[in-house]
């Protein structure tokens, strides 16, 4: 198995108290920008790589999916998946999302929430994406924005008196390996440009619909730190459909 940092004890529980995992997709600040750009799942066999507690399954399941098939490494995660969004369409599985082998054309849609920059390998991986994606087939996922994950930290710099004074923006050409601080913890990341992101698609047989980087939203301007969110982009959200056969 792959780096299963969602797993160990103290930050699978500093990461259940976050808004997203108690309050859902309501709780995470890129829902409202995602939901615009995510296909009519009427009919449609849908692939959630890096799930977590199976909010987005849920949500493509009562939206009419055919069936949804939920990876994700950490069994932790999919125990609380299966507790919280249980449902007879949707299937979870273990593994990790580099690991798998499906047959041509599998999908009708591919999801991804904010897990690719745990992903060493991108060009492999979206390569089996493209040939487990049906022609005129949907893929969208999210990811920390290459601006958030270029120089390590992902934390601004402070002032004597801790004031932010901005955020570092560092060997962003040079991808790779990031040892990055999320929720306090150490957390091994994979920085690459958003150049690589989006050719990587287009070589593999992806249009390109939208390019989105999601800015909070106003009924979360109130939250602690959220304005400064507005400095620096955190995330990014890619749309895209597999080319048709001629």
């Amino acid at each position: 198995m792959k780096e299963n940092k969602y797993d160990e004890e103290v930050f699978y529980q500093k990461y259940s108290e976050m808004d997203r995992s108690k309050k859902g997709l309501g709780g995470a600040g890129e829902w409202s920008e995602l939901q615009k750009v995510l296909p009519d799942f009427s009919g449609k066999r849908v692939l959630d790589l890096g799930c977590g507690y199976g909010w987005h399954c849920i949500y493509a399941a009562e939206h009419g999916a055919k069936s949804v098939l939920g990876i994700d490494i950490s069994e932790k995660m999919l125990k609380t998946a299966q507790e919280k969004n249980g449902h007879k369409k949707i299937e979870y599985q273990r593994s990790a999302m580099e690991d798998l082998d499906f047959p041509k054309e599998s999908f009708d849609v591919v999801l991804s929430s904010l897990a690719f920059h745990y992903v060493k390998d991108f060009e492999s991986l979206a390569e089996k994406i493209s040939q487990w994606t049906a022609p005129g087939g949907q893929f969208v996922f999210s990811a920390e924005h290459p601006v958030f994950t270029a120089y390590g930290t992902q934390d601004w710099y402070y002032d004597e008196e801790g004031k932010i004074l901005h955020f570092p923006v560092d060997r962003y050409f040079y991808e790779g390996k990031r040892d990055a601080v999320f929720l306090g913890e150490q957390v091994v990341k994979y920085h690459r440009t958003l150049t690589t992101y989006l050719n990587t698609l287009l070589r593999n047989g992806f249009v390109l619909r939208h390019i989105i980087e999601p800015k909070p939203q106003e009924d979360m301007m109130d939250l602690p730190g959220m304005h400064d969110e507005m400095r620096r982009p955190m995330m990014l959200i890619v749309a895209a459909e597999k080319e048709r056969r001629m």
